[in-house]
């Protein structure tokens, strides 16, 4: 059998004499009570990006559903199978949250992959080629814009795909109605990773404004 990797038992071993020492009891009511978390954080699965960290959050604080780029595809009530309408549907309906972010984040690799027309499958099933395409129609607008650089390119696509997942987010009934009640707010953030900055989308001008303390 494969040995465990040693870097992440050190990290348990530090985990169960540190963090769970301090919050036994936090966990111990999770256990018996279930969670009750209020925000919903739809995140990339960039290992760089982890809304638990960024936003200091506790155990029970937060539902994270982490996909590649950060995406919300659109309501599709199909036979297919749907990992990510399918945390949305849990964390709306049934712990009834009442805030959803949009977490983007700079240099992000579904992105850059979006925008590359030579890009080749990574496998035969090309699952993250197809995932992409939900961007299309914006990632091809922005490849042939010759005045914008590279990274410019970038995080444009970066934030727009945001703005594209919350469009997505109102077209389940679910959300709609219940943001149109007041009862769910919907948020677009995107974070820097170089240099730690957030930036919130205005949910009136929907432009980026960084986040100052």
């Amino acid at each position: 059998m494969l040995r465990f990797p040693d870097s992440l038992v050190a990290g348990y071993r530090n985990f169960m004499t540190g963090r769970y020492v301090d919050e036994r009891e936090r966990y111990r009511v999770l256990a018996e009570t279930g969670q009750k978390p209020q925000t919903l954080v739809i995140a990339c699965c960039d290992s760089r990006a982890a809304p638990e960290t960024i936003f200091d959050a506790g155990p029970g604080e937060l539902f994270v559903v982490r996909n590649v780029a950060n995406m919300v595809p659109p309501y599709e009530p199909d036979g297919h199978y749907h990992a990510t309408s399918a945390a949305l549907e849990f964390a709306v309906q049934a712990l009834k949250v009442r805030d959803i972010i949009v977490m983007g984040h700079g240099r992000c690799g579904g992105i850059r992959a979006a925008l590359d027309p030579n890009a080749e499958p990574l496998s035969p099933g090309d699952f993250i080629g197809k995932w992409m395409g939900l961007l299309k129609p914006a990632a091809e607008q922005i490849q042939t814009n010759s005045v914008m650089t590279a990274g410019e390119r970038q995080t444009a696509l970066e934030r727009i795909s945001i703005r594209n997942s919350i469009a997505n987010l109102k077209s389940f009934p679910c959300v709609k109605i219940l943001e149109e009640r007041g009862k769910l707010n919907i948020h677009g953030a995107w974070f820097d990773i170089g240099n730690g900055e957030l930036w919130i989308m205005n949910r009136e001008t929907r432009d980026f404004e960084r986040l100052e303390f």
